[in-house]
């Protein structure tokens, strides 16, 4: 016996690749039945995002926008904005938020009045201080109809989720928050939507958990606690968080917040702060560390 592949025998093929069946084709390139699999810059990003490294030279982060822009060209639009007009007459929450369209593109005079302990002071420090700028995708896009208020509006919330839910900008905390969001889209609209929204976060988790697996086995078990995390505390909240009008909400105390919107359990502060360092090759002292929609 040479390696590992020596081990797997010619029963084991049989047994998982048994069923497969040959087709024929006279196309003079690759395609199948799979819209996604059809698309070879989808193919070549998902092929490298999954299998690389975390490098100096290109963070977790690299590459979000071009993966989130070609599933979205490959949506079946017609179809979600139908899912939207049904679910708009099943639930009257969602119906509102998509109704008065309340962004929640926060500024730091939007908030400077606010009090300590309340949301808006927490986004007033972010905004004024942390360097970070909480307009992180679909910059630019004017908001014209339902469909683009949600992709603005989904974006401007995620920062706001990171405080709200105690789940910091950091690699356990982008993977527990993702994973709320995925149990309470679940939890709250039929499936066909709920998969609509989870489409590019469970990219950015899958793609997570393969290259923890092969090159960075600390941060595997911090993801699975992130992903336990996550579910139960998703599966308590009243409602997605994206649809929470949070202008509403900025004078008002964190720990009310969280007890009338069901967010709960809170890890405990700075849980995961050092997590970013295990999730990746070793960044010269100068660099910042990459956070945020991972």
């Amino acid at each position: 016996m040479t390696g590992m592949g020596d081990a797997i025998s010619k029963a084991d093929y049989e047994y998982f690749n048994g069923a497969i069946k040959q087709h024929e084709t006279q196309s003079s390139v690759l395609i199948s039945n799979s819209k996604y699999l059809n698309h070879s810059g989808l193919r070549a990003l998902v092929a490298q995002e999954y299998l690389r490294r975390n490098g100096a030279d290109m963070p977790n982060t690299a590459f979000i926008p071009e993966v989130a822009k070609i599933l979205h060209e490959l949506e079946d639009l017609p179809t979600v904005f139908r899912l939207f007009e049904e679910e708009k007459e099943r639930l009257p929450e969602f119906k509102r938020w998509l109704t008065e369209k309340k962004l929640s593109n926060f500024t730091a005079d939007d908030v400077k009045h606010c009090k300590e302990g309340t949301l808006g002071w927490i986004l007033h420090d972010f905004i004024a201080n942390s360097g970070y700028n909480i307009d992180v995708f679909f910059q630019g896009m004017p908001v014209i109809n339902d469909f683009t208020f949600y992709m603005k509006e989904r974006a401007y919330t995620h920062d706001v989720e990171h405080m709200i839910t105690g789940f910091g900008p950091n690699h356990g905390g982008e993977i527990a928050l993702i994973v709320a969001n995925m149990r309470a889209f679940y939890n709250y609209f039929r499936p066909e939507l709920a998969a609509f929204f989870n489409r590019v976060p469970s990219y950015l988790l899958s793609k997570s958990m393969m290259k923890s697996g092969l090159y960075y086995p600390e941060a595997f078990k911090i993801e699975l606690e992130a992903q336990e995390w996550g579910l139960k505390q998703g599966n308590n909240w009243k409602m997605p968080l994206m649809m929470v009008p949070w202008r509403d909400y900025i004078d008002r105390p964190l720990d009310e917040i969280r007890e009338e919107l069901g967010i709960t359990p809170i890890i405990p502060q700075g849980h995961w702060d050092w997590t970013n360092s295990i999730s990746e090759d070793p960044r010269e002292p100068a660099q910042p560390a990459s956070v945020a929609a991972e």
